[in-house]
């Protein structure tokens, strides 16, 4: 992975995956995964309003488990992908 805070924001994702007991959360979790491995090869269509999207869907996860190693694997997640929009320009 080329962008390190977008490959953080992968590996995170994955371990939240592996955290989940619950296999839809699990799935969700994958396909953001997934999303953020490519966008971590190759950055260049990444922006604040896809990257919010996702922040959102993440945010929603990260709430509904609660006080949880799948919540804190998503925390860390969402820390790594502020980090990374705060090098983007616009908003």
């Amino acid at each position: 992975m080329t962008n390190e805070p977008l490959g953080t924001a992968a590996r995170s994702l994955r371990e939240a995956e592996e955290a989940a007991d619950d296999e839809s959360v699990a799935d969700r979790l994958d396909r953001q995964a997934e999303q953020f491995e490519r966008m971590a090869e190759d950055d260049s269509g990444v922006d604040h309003g896809r990257l919010a999207r996702h922040e959102h869907a993440l945010s929603e996860i990260s709430d509904d488990q609660g006080d949880t190693p799948v919540a804190d694997h998503v925390g860390e997640a969402l820390a790594a992908i502020t980090s990374y929009r705060e090098t983007l320009e616009g908003v």
